[in-house]
């Protein structure tokens, strides 16, 4: 038998498998599209963890389909956002659109959710300066951030804190953000303040104070558990860098 007309049955059988279980979209297109690598996929991601359903199949699992289709997510929430427009549903896209770029759409949900009597809470301020600033438009998020404060001087958030600083930063106002991320780093999880600190110190001309802090990072990590270097191993490949420069 052709390998052809084999690999064509396979495809023929797994696109029809998909609209069986509800799993058409997006796979018809990826198998079609890509003969044999899409049908693999499909029984990768869909099949194999239905054999093995551990967890970590199911993760696997996810972060694959994740990677084949982003906006999977987006379209579900979607989805029951137009089904019944509370302030959950519309926060909860709101946050989907912060993750798969969709910046001006988030904007405009989180702008819908703080106009609302019980939608004024201060994480939604914070989604909404996290899309301006995404949308390359640092003023706003610091206009924005500046009315968190106002609004709700009792909260406190080292992702807002650090979002502040870099958009000082973008905007001119070195000096405050150079104040800014001092603070942060003391407390800031992860290394990705210490090293935006770093850059920045070193961008003026501060490459001793920059050495500095870089050191620091790596050698607090060195002491960290395996899996937490994993986990910021981006960061700390900068460090590196900026250190053997």
């Amino acid at each position: 038998m052709p390998v052809a007309f084999v690999i064509l049955l396979l495809d023929i059988t797994l696109i029809w498998h998909a609209s069986k279980t509800g799993r058409l979209q997006p796979w018809a297109f990826i198998i079609l599209l890509i003969p044999f690598v899409g049908a693999l996929a499909y029984i990768i991601v869909e099949l194999v963890p239905e054999w093995f359903g551990s967890p970590g199949a199911r993760q696997a699992r996810k972060r694959m389909a994740d990677r084949l289709d982003p906006e999977k997510h987006y379209r579900e929430l979607s989805d029951r956002l137009a089904g019944s427009d509370t302030i959950a549903n519309r926060a909860a896209v709101a946050a989907e659109c912060l993750k798969i770029g969709r910046f001006d759409e988030a904007v405009r949900h989180y702008d819908h959710v703080l106009q609302l009597p019980m939608g004024r809470e201060p994480a939604y301020a914070l989604g909404k300066a996290q899309a301006q600033f995404g949308l390359s438009r640092p003023a706003d998020a610091l206009a924005t951030l500046d009315d968190l404060k106002e609004h709700w001087p009792d909260f406190e958030s080292a992702e807002g804190h650090l979002l502040y600083a870099r958009a000082l930063a973008e905007v001119g106002r070195i000096e405050e953000a150079l104040d800014e991320y001092h603070a942060l780093v003391a407390y800031f999880p992860g290394a990705e303040a210490k090293v935006r600190y770093g850059l920045l110190l070193g961008t003026v001309g501060r490459t001793a104070e920059a050495r500095i802090v870089f050191n620091e990072l790596l050698l607090q990590m060195r002491r960290a558990p395996k899996y937490l270097r994993e986990a910021q191993a981006e960061w700390l490949s900068i460090a590196e860098k900026q250190l053997s420069a």
